[in-house]
């Protein structure tokens, strides 16, 4: 499994560097506040969510986004142990109630082993770009707090307010 991330982490970050002219397509594709542009529950935040068996299978939601897109969401489904303690800067603690950076790709991970995805991060480099940093920088040895503390560091300034996200233990 941890091969798998690690393909998935190196893809992720190849096609984010390389999509960077892409940046405004990804910012610019957000859903207006209560408008739909996918299948699915939409919420009073405009976030649509779906809920699927398993991490492993992805949200129809995610069907004719770019490569990257699903890419970071198939990392973030395997990352829920370090994303949960990541916060996002992108503004999503207010304007959604995200708690952490998780929050933009999964609402919810159920004991059953469903999932409940969000298309926020299909819409937020910020999200992204915070996701596959983390998993990243885990796979590379770092701490759950190290990894935090780079993050906060990194996104202090010029970035939205944090998502209230607990400090790792």
């Amino acid at each position: 499994m941890k091969k798998t991330v690690s393909i998935f982490i190196v893809l992720a970050l190849m096609l984010l560097s390389a999509c960077g002219e892409n940046k405004k397509n990804i910012e610019s594709d957000h859903v207006a506040e209560g408008e739909t542009s996918h299948e699915g529950d939409s919420h009073a935040s405009g976030d649509i969510q779906e809920e699927t068996a398993s991490a492993n299978v992805l949200p129809t939601f995610l069907e004719g986004k770019q490569e990257n897109i699903r890419l970071v969401y198939q990392v973030a489904g395997q990352s829920t142990e370090i994303l949960e303690w990541m916060p996002c800067y992108c503004g999503c603690g207010e304007s959604s109630g995200h708690k952490s950076n998780l929050n933009c790709f999964i609402q919810e991970k159920r004991e059953d082993g469903s999932i409940v995805w969000d298309d926020h991060g299909t819409r937020c480099l910020v999200c992204l770009e915070i996701a596959v940093q983390s998993a990243k920088m885990h796979q590379d040895g770092k701490s759950l707090k190290e990894i935090r503390q780079i993050i906060d560091e990194t996104y202090k300034e010029g970035y939205a307010k944090p998502t209230p996200t607990d400090m790792p233990a």
